[in-house]
């Protein structure tokens, strides 16, 4: 492993990160996979180029190696309520597995942080599963703290938040 570089995604490298979104996406949900593009990656440059949100990718040598995003929560778990608050949702963070381990989901998440901060955002919002290997004890590790457990079986989505210090 050499020198990485993190930083935003250009509009000609949105075909390679979809490719890099979407075969991480495979490995740890397979069964979504196959409904084709979630809105957000259906609509990338809109969305993270020309909209609200944010998309970093980790680069080393050419070869995207990492990748993390944020939107503007959309509000659709009622069980959270963020009124009156500016909110970001972290989303899309992937590491290629010979590049876990090793600080980088970090660094990513300490740069899309920094801009959200930037920008006058409050809470960070995210949500993960317990069946993804140590992604609760991570994000953990980041700051964030469980603020609801969905039920589900299956899933038992597992909501998180950072409240960014105030300036």
């Amino acid at each position: 492993m050499g020198l990485h570089t993190i930083r935003a995604v250009t509009a000609a490298e949105v075909p390679d990160v979809l490719d890099f979104v979407m075969q991480a996406r495979a490995g740890l949900f397979p069964a979504l996979s196959a409904g084709g593009l979630p809105a957000d990656l259906a609509d990338f440059r809109q969305v993270y180029l020309e909209g609200e949100g944010r998309f970093l990718i980790a680069v080393e040598n050419s070869r995207i190696i990492g990748s993390i995003g944020y939107l503007p929560y959309d509000r659709r778990f009622a069980q959270l309520d963020y009124r009156g608050a500016r909110v970001v949702e972290v989303v899309r963070l992937f590491v290629l597995p010979e590049y876990r381990r090793a600080g980088l989901a970090r660094a990513l998440y300490r740069a899309v942080q920094a801009l959200a901060a930037d920008i006058g955002v409050e809470v960070m919002y995210l949500h993960t599963h317990p069946f993804l290997p140590g992604a609760i004890e991570f994000w953990g590790r980041q700051g964030f703290t469980v603020v609801d457990v969905e039920t589900d079986p299956v899933w038992q989505t597992t909501h998180m938040e950072y409240r960014l210090p105030v300036a």
